[in-house]
C-alpha cells in the first residue's frame, strides 16, 4: 500500500469534512457547521499565519488528515510550528500513515526554516502515543486553559 500525502485543495472538502467529523468525534467534540466551513477556508489560506492542512491517501483514498500552523515564539527568533490536528482513520491505522504525516510537517517546518514543531494528545491515546514516543519526545509541561 502507498501513502501519499497532499497539500487540501478546494475539491478535498468532502473527504477532509469526514475525517474531520471523525477527528472531533474521537475527541467527543462537535462545532457549529460555519466553523467547518471558516476553518476549511483558512486551511487554503495563503496568509503567513493562517493554518495548513494535508491530506494522506492509502492508495489514492483519503484517510487522514493534519492540520498545522507557525507561529512567533519569545524564546526561539525563527519561530515555531505547532501540529494542531492529526488524524487516521481507524482502518488505516498500523498502516505508516501517521508518521507519513507528521514527517510532512517537518518537512514543511524545515522548508520555513523553524526547527521546532510541538503538539499535543490526551493521555488515554495510548495507540497515537506508541507513534509519538516513536517520533517525538514527551515534555513535561501541562496545560491549562481559562475557565469558561
Amino acid at each position: 500500500m502507498t501513502v501519499t500525502i497532499s497539500p487540501l485543495t478546494p475539491e478535498d472538502k468532502p473527504q477532509w469534512a469526514q475525517l474531520w467529523y471523525a477527528y472531533l468525534d474521537f475527541y467527543q467534540t462537535t462545532l457549529p457547521l460555519d466553523v467547518y466551513s471558516a476553518t476549511f477556508d483558512a486551511l487554503l489560506s495563503d496568509a503567513p499565519y493562517s493554518p495548513s492542512g494535508l491530506l494522506a491517501r492509502l492508495d489514492g483514498r483519503p484517510v487522514g488528515l493534519v492540520h498545522y500552523l507557525f507561529h512567533a515564539h519569545c524564546w526561539k527568533p525563527a519561530g515555531v510550528c505547532y501540529l494542531q490536528d492529526l488524524y487516521v482513520s481507524e482502518q488505516a491505522r498500523a498502516q505508516g500513515v501517521g508518521r507519513a504525516l507528521i514527517k510532512a510537517v517537518y518537512a514543511a517546518a524545515d522548508a520555513r526554516g523553524v526547527p521546532d514543531v510541538y503538539w499535543m494528545t490526551q493521555d488515554f491515546n495510548a495507540t497515537a502515543r506508541k507513534l509519538y514516543d516513536q517520533i517525538g519526545r514527551e515534555t513535561p509541561f501541562i496545560k491549562y486553559v481559562r475557565p469558561a
